[in-house]
């Protein structure tokens, strides 16, 4: 009877990995979909893949301020990226704010949404990067206890 719960687990365990882990289809849909909310400047929408339970309330509204920034531009490139052993390392950290309080992310991100923006005015044009930690949300740092 142990041995048939041993590889009972150890066949859920195999299945359920790639279950939580997502699959490349609810990985393509997340980045049209945020490519999407971003090339219209839907500022709602884009606050919407923000994880926001337990936020701290100034970095929410850092979040929210870099999510809505240059949206209605173009996007050149968006990705998920899987996390390297730095990035797990980072996302784990508890950090500090601009205001002294301790912050640490309260989920724990399987990979990373880069996205590379053009912008171009009367002036030329610029591209800029930024990276998120997440995956299907964006995890806002919450307050450390």
């Amino acid at each position: 009877m142990k041995n048939k719960l041993i590889v009972f687990a150890l066949v859920v365990s195999s299945f359920g990995s790639p279950v939580l882990a997502g699959t490349t289809e609810q990985d393509k849909a997340f980045v049209d979909k945020y490519k999407a909310a971003f090339e219209a400047g839907d500022k709602a929408a884009l606050e919407s893949f923000l994880y926001t339970k337990d936020a701290n309330p100034m970095a929410l509204e850092f979040y929210k301020m870099m999510q809505s920034d240059g949206a209605g531009g173009k996007i050149t490139k968006i990705e998920l990226v899987a996390l390297t052993p730095e990035d797990v390392k980072k996302a784990s950290e508890v950090q500090t704010g601009p205001d002294g309080s301790k912050a640490k992310l309260p989920l724990t991100p399987t990979k990373k949404l880069k996205i590379t923006i053009e912008k171009k005015d009367a002036n030329g044009s610029s591209t800029s990067s930024s990276e998120n930690f997440g995956k299907y949300v964006i995890p806002v740092p919450a307050t450390a206890k």
